[in-house]
């Protein structure tokens, strides 16, 4: 039998591990696995009611590390999963992601000797002002089993001299979340409850530092939303990162057509993603979502991690210029909504081959 710890920290990393757990909890003959939550996310929007929404069980060991600077996170990170890890001792721990949580705890089992595989291997944006893709860099070395989401995932592994061996295509596990939730998400109350219609508003999510912590950079994307809220609805869920560098700039909304509201949870987040006539975005995992449901999506970003989502999906990568944004948003609106693309992998059965694929490991 295997021991599996695997690690959540943060909200992206939640729809990953879920379909992975169940489909591991089918076979307890084989696997037993605990989770660990680092605490990375903490508060109720953003890390408990995604356990609810996608039935992940409640984390058998909490690390309650917090908020803090990049360094501090992921020292403190480090200090509480390696007295786990000495404790449980477990055949392998599984990350997710590219979260600080995910190169954390990758570290302390390569100290260890403990075997790592890595969900959502070989992505790469190539601009190393983002965290996260230190964070990818440096999993993906450290890892001894590294499952991809994509053909070019390979690829990309392969110029960086990671062994053939090691990688294993899978498709995208956080579809595997989105097929089960999907029929649930669609009988939430969300888009009556805000007065929206299905594809008669946008939706908006923004939290990276590039957009968000630079005053001139978020005060033009906010009048860009301005402007396109004339046009058609927008609705923006405010991150708290990005709700606190409103304040912090003074950057008041007061616009009955955008509509400012409060994160939410994933069956009601994918229920307003499903609906939307289009989105703009920051968010990496929200560029493979929209490409699943053709739906149209801008990324206000100069580069994707998620080429596939450009070259196979639905996403654009426009920048964060207000100009720009509001020209490529107008231009969306008067198009017809594209077709459903089909992406190799992206099934809802990754989490199947993840978990076949770790068996074989044994």
């Amino acid at each position: 039998m295997l021991k599996i710890l695997h690690v959540v920290g943060a909200r992206p990393n939640f729809p990953k591990v879920a379909p992975i757990m169940a489909e591991m909890a089918r076979s307890p003959q084989r696997f037993t696995q605990r989770l660990v939550h680092t605490g990375q996310h903490y508060d109720e929007r953003m890390s408990a009611i995604f356990f609810r929404d996608l039935a992940l069980p409640q984390p058998d060991i909490y690390l309650g590390v917090g908020s803090g600077s990049h360094a501090q996170q992921t020292a403190r990170i480090m200090l509480a999963f390696e007295e786990v890890v000495l404790d449980e001792r477990p055949d392998w721990v599984v990350v997710v992601g590219d979260v600080n949580s995910t190169v954390a705890c990758a570290l302390v089992c390569a100290k260890l000797g403990i075997k790592i595989a890595h969900i959502e291997a070989g992505l790469r944006s190539f601009d190393r002002t983002m965290p996260e893709e230190i964070n990818r860099l440096l999993t993906d070395q450290l890892a001894d089993l590294l499952f991809t989401p994509s053909p070019d995932a390979d690829e990309q592994l392969l110029r960086e001299g990671i062994a053939a061996e090691r990688i294993k295509f899978v498709g995208n596990v956080m579809i595997d979340s989105l097929v089960a939730a999907l029929p649930l998400a669609e009988s939430r109350p969300t888009l009556h409850e805000l007065g929206l219609q299905p594809s008669g508003y946008g939706l908006v999510t923004l939290h990276r530092p590039s957009n968000v912590d630079d005053p001139a950079a978020f005060a033009g994307i906010v009048g860009a939303l301005q402007t396109l809220a004339q046009e058609m609805p927008l609705v923006f869920p405010v991150h708290p990162r990005s709700r606190q560098r409103m304040l912090d700039f003074g950057l008041a909304i007061d616009d009955a057509r955008l509509l400012l509201i409060e994160p939410q949870g994933y069956l009601d987040f994918l229920q307003l993603t499903r609906h939307a006539r289009l989105v703009l975005t920051d968010s990496g995992g929200l560029q493979e979502e929209t490409s699943f449901l053709g739906v149209p999506c801008l990324t206000l970003r100069p580069n994707t991690e998620r080429p596939i989502t450009v070259t196979l999906g639905t996403n654009r990568i426009i920048g964060n210029q207000r100009e720009t944004i509001v020209e490529r948003a107008l231009d969306l609106m008067q198009r017809p909504m594209p077709a459903r693309p089909a992406i190799p992998g992206w099934d809802g059965h990754a989490a199947t081959r993840i978990v076949a694929a770790l068996g074989e490991r044994a």
